[in-house]
């Protein structure tokens, strides 16, 4: 006997049974990263972010579920529908609330349709998304997006799921054994560009350091969480992680926060926050309270490829965006999403711009590639 619910917050979920569905322990779907943001204060309605998360039972036992949020925006997402909702309004809808499933905040590929594996993860994940549509329809929303799939949930979206690709810039190890190994990989000009940057940062005076979630104080994390908000604040977007989140996360992920810092004296002047599974490693949040040549780079990608290189980690993402990535040793790689629009007429004039605009992203790629800073491509 299947049992599908919707929940309202993943307060009374076992944290055991919901990471027991998650293949690869990527940390974005994990119980401590959807609930710490759930209980410290990152979601909140005024925010436009409802959680109703779906969950399947069979015999009283969790076999499937999805991160899932009523939004009454498209803030946080990474997966742009603005100009959907500006359409879908002027024609006289409701766009908003829609249905979301993703993880907060977080432009970062991983499953989202979490199953337990065996022989029925098709025949769950193929459920899941019935589900989904199901209380879209009940509900009378205009539309569900999954946003940074990964590969193993794409089969389950049928053919009333419209499909969308971007693309980031993600670093692959190739079996470096030191920085200089990969910097070995690149044309001079990029290699000699590389160590110009890191240079410049480490002639700051500045006590660059990379600490564990769990080696930082409390009052570390707010010195960090300031630098985060203080950033957000200077281009005008809205830093909706709280202090009590950041403090949590050290706490309860432990090494698998990691946080690349500058110091000057005992004063952190600048950071990059970094969460990682056992094969990948995330670039996050930036913040810094001085302008010093180099130092974003330093932090937020040297500090990432030279730790992910010591710990035999296999890719480094970054981020959302950034073709300057390129240049410092990051490729562009294929997400995916996918999206249900309920009403036909609609659904068929999205499925045109998707597209003319899958058309231009990959004459993007292919123009993006010929600047590839690795010289045997």
């Amino acid at each position: 006997m299947l049992d599908i619910r919707f929940l309202q917050g993943l307060r009374d979920v076992p944290a055991a049974d919901w990471d027991a569905l998650i293949p690869d322990g990527n940390p974005f779907v994990s119980h401590a990263f959807l609930h710490g943001m759930e209980a410290k204060g990152c979601l909140r309605e005024d925010y436009g972010w409802a959680p109703y998360h779906l969950a399947i039972h069979e015999n009283g036992r969790l076999v499937a579920a999805a991160p899932t949020y009523l939004k009454g925006n498209s803030h946080g997402e990474f997966v742009f529908d603005w100009s959907w909702a500006a359409a879908w309004e002027r024609a006289g809808g409701a766009y908003y609330p829609k249905m979301l499933v993703a993880s907060p905040y977080s432009p970062v590929p991983g499953p989202r349709l979490l199953v337990r594996e065996g022989p029925l993860a098709e025949v769950y994940r193929n459920q899941l998304t019935a589900a989904l549509v199901d209380e879209a329809d009940r509900l009378g929303l205009s539309s569900i997006h999954a946003n940074f799939l990964a590969e193993a949930d794409l089969h389950a979206f049928d053919d009333r799921w419209l499909v969308r690709a971007d693309y980031q810039f993600h670093w692959h190890n190739a079996g470096y054994a030191t920085f200089d190994d990969f910097l070995g990989a690149l044309t001079a000009k990029k290699r000699k560009n590389i160590r110009q940057e890191r240079a410049r940062a480490h002639q700051a005076g500045l006590t660059l350091q990379m600490r564990g979630g769990d080696e930082l104080s409390d009052d570390e994390w707010r010195q960090v969480h300031a630098l985060y908000e203080l950033t957000f604040d200077m281009k005008g977007n809205h830093a909706a992680l709280t202090a009590r989140f950041f403090q949590y996360l050290g706490r309860t992920l432990g090494a698998n926060v990691q946080v690349a810092m500058a110091r000057d004296a005992h004063d952190i002047v600048a950071m990059a926050l970094f969460l990682r599974s056992a094969d990948a490693l995330y670039g996050r949040y930036w913040g810094a309270s001085v302008e010093v040549s180099g130092l974003h780079f330093e932090l937020c990608y040297y500090r990432g490829i030279d730790y992910a290189i010591r710990e035999g980690i296999a890719r480094f993402e970054p981020g959302a965006q950034g073709e300057h990535k390129l240049a410092r040793g990051f490729l562009p790689t294929l997400t995916h999403s996918r999206h249900y629009i309920a009403h036909d007429g609609f659904r068929r004039a999205v499925a045109e711009a998707l597209e003319h605009e899958a058309e231009h992203r990959e004459a993007y790629r292919a123009e993006l590639l010929t600047h590839s800073p690795y010289a045997d491509r």
